[in-house]
């Protein structure tokens, strides 16, 4: 993407219906709801996009895999060096016009430019607390920061295509070290907090590729962790103090665990351990890679989906969608495609929310399939045809839709299409499809405004996707519904 010219590409297309993802298609007055733009960048810079954010002034700051920190003044184009000598930034949070805090492979580093003149001239160390044994898949994540100014960071485990080095920082285990994703070193797979005055303290273990961190307003973090060992499919988690997302060779750093090696327990005992995903993408035709999460709090000015969460995808030209709700006090919910294929690179790695409400992608491919380069998405005022919600109900599920739907279309149950199915909780890499069965609709009932709609289901049982596909339903005015398919994780029953 280095030195290409700016271009507008609006997201148009016809419905695909292998996957049951649709292309953003023409609004009811012939334009598209979102449109992207490629953001040219220095011809010199590798633009494998490390983290995106703001600076209170409007400014965006990045950093790249090479080392660099740079800022872009969108009005004029043009692009300045903060900062460079960094090694594998994978974050970066804005804290002031000459401040920002960047997560490292080392450490969490304080970035600041004291005489304000546009360059970095002090680098702090905020914690470098925890242990690297060069293994290339020890990648590290965050800051996200708390209502109390505490930070939250995520570790990568290691990968069994490489080995350590001889000369390691921190403790080494021989138990943490096997498996396809290892944990050799303190705390890989792990979350930990930072207080303030760098004090680090670890918090929640379990996890094997953590590549993104997002904080609501009630202080709740939310992280994805990627498909592979111990995952059969990709998932999202609320990550809670002291608790185990599943992913065995962390625990070796668990109070406890001193003389077990996780390896060898049972399943069955390391699943009653494990804390379950708030939301489970599906793998290969949905999600393959989530990255970075991250809430809309534009109040409106990126389209009807303010509260709910983005995240990016690595391997599809694809932004997902993800609708939260609390059930019997614990979060699970449904997720769906927001932006498809034409317009949208690969290796959606790094999203924030400009102060206009447009959406900036980072794209990155870091020896994965991926891309490199920096999109901007622009709603543009006009509400697109969605699934808005899916929530759960004593009977089944009621959906909320951006606009009216066609009230006749809409009452026909056979237009609704559930089948569920589980991914297997092992040691091995993935998961097939597993309890597969298809789930009739015995009723669909139409609300007043004709926004809602009621489904009653003849089988819900928890510990299932529900996997919804919606065939020929309309808007009141004709328009097609843009995606059509939507997976409930269901965790718990109301």
């Amino acid at each position: 993407m280095r030195g290409t010219a700016l271009g507008i590409i609006c997201i148009t297309g016809l419905l695909i219906l292998l996957t049951g993802m649709g292309c953003e298609q023409a609004s009811p007055t012939g334009g598209p709801a979102y449109s992207v733009e490629t953001i040219e960048t220095p011809e010199r810079l590798s633009v494998e996009t490390g983290g995106l954010d703001f600076l209170p002034d409007g400014r965006l700051v990045g950093c790249f895999r090479r080392g660099e920190v740079m800022t872009y003044d969108e009005e004029t184009k043009e692009w300045d060096l903060f900062a460079y000598g960094l090694q594998d930034p994978l974050w970066i949070k804005a804290v002031s016009n000459h401040e920002v805090l960047v997560m490292q492979r080392a450490e969490l580093t304080r970035i600041t430019d004291t005489d304000q003149d546009g360059k970095a001239d002090l680098y702090e160390t905020v914690t470098d607390d925890f242990g690297m044994s060069g293994n290339y898949a020890e990648f590290a994540y965050g800051p996200e920061v708390d209502r109390e100014g505490n930070y939250y960071i995520a570790l990568n485990t290691a990968s069994a295509m490489a080995g350590v080095y001889d000369i390691i920082r921190g403790e080494f285990s021989s138990a943490g070290r096997q498996g396809r994703m290892y944990s050799a070193v303190p705390y890989r797979g792990w979350v930990l907090k930072v207080k303030p005055d760098g004090t680090t303290i670890p918090w929640a273990s379990g996890l094997r590729s953590p590549n993104g961190l997002e904080m609501d307003d009630e202080d709740n973090l939310f992280i994805p962790d990627n498909q592979g060992d111990w995952l059969g499919t990709s998932k999202l988690y609320h990550i809670k103090k002291d608790h185990f997302y599943g992913h065995a060779p962390s625990l070796v750093w668990e109070e406890g665990f001193e003389d077990i090696e996780p390896l060898e327990l049972p399943v069955p005992v390391l699943d009653k351990m494990r804390t379950e995903a708030a939301i489970q993408f599906p793998h290969g035709f949905f999600v393959n890679s989530p990255t970075q999460p991250l809430i809309d709090r534009t109040a409106g000015q990126f389209g009807p989906f303010s509260g709910q969460m983005f995240v990016g995808e690595m391997n599809h030209k694809r932004i997902v969608r993800v609708m939260l709700e609390k059930v019997q006090g614990e979060f699970q919910g449904a997720t769906t495609s927001f932006i498809d294929s034409t317009g949208l690179n690969i290796g959606n790695n790094r999203l924030a929310f400009s102060p206009e409400g447009e959406l900036w992608v980072g794209q990155t491919d870091h020896g994965w399939p991926g891309d490199q380069g920096i999109q901007k998405i622009t709603w543009n005022g006009i509400v697109p045809m969605e699934v808005l919600t899916m929530s759960l109900t004593k009977k089944g599920f009621e959906l909320t839709f951006t606009r009216p739907v066609d009230p006749e279309t809409a009452s026909d149950p056979d237009r609704y299409h559930f089948e569920r199915y589980y991914y297997k909780y092992h040691q091995p890499y993935g998961s097939d499809r597993y309890g597969i069965k298809n789930i009739e609709v015995s009723e669909a009932e139409v609300s007043g405004d004709h926004k809602k709609v009621n489904l009653t289901i003849e089988d819900l049982e928890p510990g299932f996707i529900y996997d919804m596909r919606i065939q020929g339903l309309p808007a009141e005015n004709g328009d097609s519904l843009v995606h059509n398919r939507v997976y409930y994780t269901l965790n718990r029953l109301r």
